[in-house]
């Protein structure tokens, strides 16, 4: 019996929907402010839109929130690619399955409006849970789910494109909408000519201006901190069934796995949505002790890719100076990396920030072990010489600054 295939844009799939990138990461911490001044100030995303939950969601929930927004960050054109939810007003409104999941959702792009759509329709036809689907701030249509241990996952398509102006869209056009739209919808072009033709000022939007002084020369421009965020990914999680967890993003989401490890005994996963090795690392609960990371928290680190290895030898003294925590982790948590620094943001969340990520060509093989570049612990060449994908895969699109 052959297995049901979908048509996606003209192609044939196991489900109706490919995810085609990471296309961002959410967290919940404590302090959104404070956390914000870290990833901003410190690591360079700029703030897209703050959402403020006195206003859209009052009450009791809020008491004792010592800041009740919602950031939106973003380090290219999109509108955002790292969001910080208050903790406690996650809990309140949408509680994670475990008290430990900090991570409030990992979101994967796919290519159309109609791949969301049907998605939702086809996940909840296998009993899978939906736990919201519909368009907010940043004009993205989605649907939300969990996987088998606890963690929210979004698929999404459309999301703002924040230009050369640095304005984002007003806050009166944000799409609120808790359902899908019957297909085909109108464009974006007609829904900013419509607000046009109503008055709105398509000009009144947020602009976040980076004050900081720009001193380093990055690349021949100058910038506030000597490196710039050109990529984000990939989200390591640790997860209580790490079979069940192979087995819903492989089978249920399309990922593809591009190879495993073993830490102390035990199986660490890495798993691609496009040619980079890895979007997502799966690591059984259990190794959060052997690896000495956080307790409260089953995010082990959340990547960010610089422009250049000259930029992470930058970065890794810049944040030193700073005061920042830099930790040692083990090369099996990041087969398809080379060099790499770990660092503890304030709010205990630890940034994997990188310069490379091993490509995946054509015929779906990782690069042998024996054929990697060998890194030493603690020792950092002043420079490389190249790797056949070294700086490969999609690059950043538009200025640095």
């Amino acid at each position: 019996m052959t297995a049901k295939k979908f048509n996606v844009g003209g192609v044939l799939y196991d489900r109706p929907f490919k995810i085609r990138r990471l296309n961002h990461f959410g967290i919940s911490v404590d302090n959104t402010a404070e956390s914000a001044k870290f990833y901003r100030d410190l690591l360079g995303f700029a703030v897209a839109d703050t959402l403020d939950l006195g206003k859209y969601d009052p009450g009791p929930w809020l008491d004792g929130v010592p800041d009740k927004r919602i950031y939106f960050l973003r380090h290219n054109s999109d509108h955002h690619t790292f969001v910080l939810m208050p903790r406690p007003w996650v809990e309140h409104g949408e509680p994670p399955a475990r008290p430990d999941i900090t991570v409030n959702q990992i979101t994967w792009q796919v290519g159309s409006l109609r791949e969301v759509v049907e998605a939702r329709l086809w996940l909840d036809e296998l009993g899978q849970k939906i736990e919201r689907y519909g368009r907010d701030p940043g004009s993205n249509w989605h649907t939300y789910f969990p996987d088998p241990t606890g963690h929210t996952n979004e698929l999404e398509y459309g999301i703002e494109q924040v230009g050369w102006d640095g304005l984002s869209k007003p806050e009166v056009m944000w799409p609120w909408s808790n359902d899908h739209p019957e297909l085909p919808y109108k464009s974006e072009s007609t829904e900013l000519a419509e607000a046009q033709a109503e008055g709105v000022d398509l000009t009144s939007g947020h602009r976040w201006v980076d004050e900081l002084p720009k001193t380093y020369d990055v690349g021949g421009i100058l910038l506030a901190r000597p490196f710039k965020p050109v990529r984000i990914g990939p989200v390591s999680i640790f997860v209580q069934d790490i079979d069940a967890a192979e087995r819903f993003y492989t089978e249920r989401l399309g990922l593809e796995k591009s190879e495993e490890s073993e830490i102390a005994g035990h199986r660490v996963l890495f798993l691609r949505a496009n040619t980079e090795h890895h979007s997502l690392t799966l690591l059984p609960v259990e190794l959060r002790r052997v690896l000495g990371t956080r307790e409260d928290s089953t995010l082990l680190s959340f990547g960010v890719q610089v422009g250049s290895y000259e930029q992470l030898r930058a970065a890794k003294a810049f944040l030193e100076e700073k005061g920042v925590k830099l930790i040692d982790l083990p090369p099996e948590i990041h087969k398809g990396i080379d060099y790499v620094i770990h660092a503890v943001a304030p709010d205990g969340h630890v940034m994997q920030l990188y310069y490379y990520m091993e490509q995946v060509g054509w015929d779906g093989r990782v690069r042998p072990e024996d054929e990697r570049r060998k890194v030493q612990a603690d020792v950092w060449p002043e420079t490389l010489t190249p790797l056949s994908d070294t700086y490969g895969g999609e690059t950043f699109w538009g200025p640095l600054g």
